[in-house]
């Protein structure tokens, strides 16, 4: 005889689960409730959502809120957070047909991780999902509220929809933040049915920005969060290792601890320039990945293709959108690991010739923990995939054995050698002033790199992630080769 179950599980049940060391003890526990349990326990996210997970009552001022931030590190939960209020409020309100703008960094991050992913809202609104419309961006509810995809690139989408509610995420991320926040900000004006104005959320793993921090200064913005480490269900073991390898650098500090960091006093480049200097990805592009080989290594053999002009082709008279015309020359730039450390890999471009001439850093092939035969062939298949030979290296670290090392991975290269006589970072500062000077450009988002570029201080030392400024050391080596040239005569490697 089976005895029909009505009640939800008591909610020491839940407290019992979250007290379980390790993810296999609480799927093992799981599995050994009923559907109908299970079920409850998935509906009780007031019960189990940790700290900065919970939408906040009221602003610190004690007045309603506009625009809630969960400014938190990388597994944190706030992909979770963000579609559970959405989740919250179409079951709250099933007698108005909301209207819900989802925005990520692109239309395929919004599709992939709001709506998709494991912690989207496929997953967690479960039966109030009525269909999804991918094709069209829109995801409908059993409800009759609608929610619509948009991307963080294209602000003139934004423009016209209005809404009741908004969900940002990663718009720390965004090409176009400042143009799109505006634009959902004006269409952001139904009147939300709880009583209260239009709300938006914010899920973002922080990084330096004006638009970010100026949400953040409003007053009727509420900022929750904190480290990864205050999610009790990520494995022991991942949060071990990346404790281990980030703990106390910048990147750590703002990729784990969830802290908004100032530009490091004296940098050569900051959060600022770098966005100024970037080359944006074309918003139809439905991915910002290229494809790869089995190490890893871009396949694209034009990474400039599908980019839109930057802002220096504004005043050197291209229109916008217009491609740019082919690069004069390409060249791979290597900085050797010392020993199974990262082997720095960077492709950099030159436009033009002269003091017209322009530089872009095409793409970052960079690898760890190669034997350098390993590294070697990365720097092969990078010269492949970019459609060059030319290979600038530093010798420092192995002399006229870089050169031998690289041919026996392609013969065909033509290496050039360069020796550090100077610092890094005053080796640095001359392809920081290009940059400054609207004379280079990054070709979308290299994150690694990024860290290492904003760590490097003028007239001082190097406080990036990690102990070396490899991949950063590695693009310094391929624009002053490109840019700035050299005065001796070089060495150049053949067999």
């Amino acid at each position: 005889m089976t005895r029909e179950r009505t009640l939800a599980p008591p909610i020491g049940v839940i407290d019992l689960l979250k007290s379980l060391e390790t993810t296999e003890q609480r799927r093992r526990g799981l599995a050994l409730l009923g559907e109908e349990d299970r079920d409850a326990i998935d509906r009780a996210w007031d019960a189990w959502a940790h700290e900065g997970q919970l939408a906040p009552r009221r602003t610190e001022s004690g007045g309603d809120w506009s625009t809630w931030v969960i400014k938190a590190g990388r597994g944190f939960g706030k992909t979770l957070a963000g579609a559970q209020w959405i989740t919250g409020l179409v079951a709250a309100h099933e007698a108005v047909a909301l209207r819900i703008a989802l925005v990520g960094a692109t239309i395929d991050d919004a599709r992939r991780v709001m709506v998709e992913g494991n912690s989207g809202l496929l997953e967690v609104a479960g039966p109030l999902v009525a269909d999804w419309t991918p094709s069209r961006f829109r995801l409908r509810f059993t409800t009759g509220a609608e929610a619509t995809l948009f991307s963080g690139a294209n602000p003139h989408l934004l423009r016209g929809p209005e809404h009741h509610y908004a969900w940002c995420d990663e718009l720390a991320k965004w090409d176009r933040a400042q143009e799109c926040w505006d634009m959902l900000q004006l269409g952001l004006r139904l009147a939300g049915p709880d009583g209260c104005g239009p709300r938006c959320i914010v899920t973002t793993t922080p990084r330096s920005g004006s638009v970010l921090n100026a949400i953040m200064d409003e007053p009727d913005t509420v900022v929750t969060g904190g480290s990864t480490h205050l999610n009790p269900h990520l494995p022991a073991s991942w949060k071990a290792r990346i404790e281990r390898l980030y703990a106390g650098t910048r990147l750590g500090r703002q990729e784990i601890d969830g802290e908004v960091l100032p530009d490091a006093a004296g940098a050569l480049w900051t959060v600022e320039l770098l966005e100024r200097c970037r080359v944006l990805r074309d918003a139809s592009s439905t991915s910002s990945a290229a494809p790869q080989d089995e190490r890893g290594i871009s396949l694209s053999a034009h990474p400039e293709e599908g980019l839109r002009s930057s802002p220096v082709d504004a005043a050197r008279g291209v229109a916008q959108g217009e491609r740019l015309e082919g690069p004069s020359r390409r060249i791979i730039a290597v900085d050797p690991p010392a020993r199974d450390g990262t082997c720095g890999i960077v492709a950099c471009a030159r436009e033009g010739q002269g003091a017209e001439a322009i530089a872009h850093v095409l793409a970052d092939h960079s690898v760890t923990n190669r034997t350098p035969e390993g590294w070697a062939a990365a720097v092969a298949a990078a010269a492949r995939a970019h459609g060059t030979v030319d290979v600038v290296a530093e010798d420092n670290q192995g002399g006229k054995m870089i050169g031998a090392i690289l041919h026996t991975a392609d013969p065909g290269l033509r290496v050039k050698a360069v020796h550090a006589h100077a610092g890094k970072t005053a080796r640095a500062e001359p392809v920081a002033h290009l940059f400054e000077a609207g004379r280079a450009f990054l070709h979308g988002k290299m994150p690694e790199l990024e860290a290492q570029l904003l760590g490097m201080i003028a007239g001082g030392g190097y406080e990036g992630p990690g102990p070396s400024p490899d991949r950063a050391d590695a693009m310094v080596w391929g624009l002053t080769e490109l840019m700035l040239g050299v005065r001796r005569e070089p060495k150049v490697w053949r067999v």
